[in-house]
């Protein structure tokens, strides 16, 4: 019930403790509780951050992540340099690379590490930085630092939100630098992102998407959403073999 008040916009810890007629040292202790089991994100002055863990995301439209992680994968060719944003559908996208042999990926996601970890196939670079919580990405100076001296062919963002003539919705401001550093690094940019992250914007952070890229998207409800994107260069509708507002893409593999 706590969890659900602050998702519906619940802050304060004053406010929590009247709501629910228990005292503040309660709340807070049961905050501390919910923000240990990575549902909340503790913030200066006892407000909070509703951001959910890396396993509350990919339970949320598992099919449709998991239908656009194989999509991207297809662009992927033998022998290439990947990029993979921190992200629950970049997650994905590496359980389907990891049977692939003679890849490179590049990674700043600990979804992917896990996923890529056990092959040795696969060429893993771990970017190093700070883990930030709950998203588990790794951020810093040092991960800008590292992207400076790589040129992959390929880089796929995830997304919290994705925004026509804004860009990606983070949720942190280092969070919006590091990605906006990841795509421009490729020579290929792809964003992956399912249909409730289309038009978001659940933070106040922001990476302008400012080069070409190719949103990889699931059919649901995408109509309404992909035309804006579609004059970026495409987008690509998970499990349909055309490309909506660009060519079409070639060179398929199995995974």
């Amino acid at each position: 019930m706590l969890l659900e008040a602050v998702r519906d916009g619940s802050g304060g810890i004053a406010e929590l403790a009247e709501e629910f007629g228990v005292s503040e040292s309660t709340i807070r202790r049961d905050l501390a509780s919910l923000a240990g089991a990575g549902h909340v994100v503790r913030t200066y002055g006892g407000a909070l951050d509703t951001e959910r863990s890396p396993l509350e995301k990919d339970r949320e439209h598992a099919a449709a992540k998991d239908a656009i992680a194989r999509e991207a994968a297809t662009l992927v060719q033998d022998g290439e340099v990947v990029l993979l944003d921190a992200g629950t559908i970049t997650g994905r996208l590496a359980r389907h690379l990891a049977h692939r042999e003679g890849l490179t990926v590049v990674t700043n996601g600990v979804n992917a590490i896990r996923e890529l970890a056990g092959f040795a196939g696969i060429d893993l670079i771990v970017l190093g930085g700070r883990l930030r919580h709950p998203d588990e990405a790794i951020l810093g100076e040092s991960v800008l630092a590292q992207l400076r001296h790589i040129s992959p062919d390929r880089v796929f963002l995830g997304a919290d939100g994705l925004v026509a003539g804004r860009g990606l919705c983070c949720p942190s401001l280092e969070q919006s630098v590091v990605k906006h550093a990841m795509l421009h690094a490729g020579a290929e940019a792809y964003v992956l992102a399912d249909h409730s992250q289309l038009g978001q914007a659940p933070f106040p952070y922001w990476t302008p998407l400012d080069r070409e890229f190719r949103l990889v998207t699931d059919r649901t409800g995408v109509d309404v959403q992909f035309a804006p994107f579609a004059e970026s260069g495409g987008v690509l509708l998970a499990g349909a073999p055309e490309t909506v507002g660009g060519a079409a893409h070639h060179g398929r593999r199995g995974n």
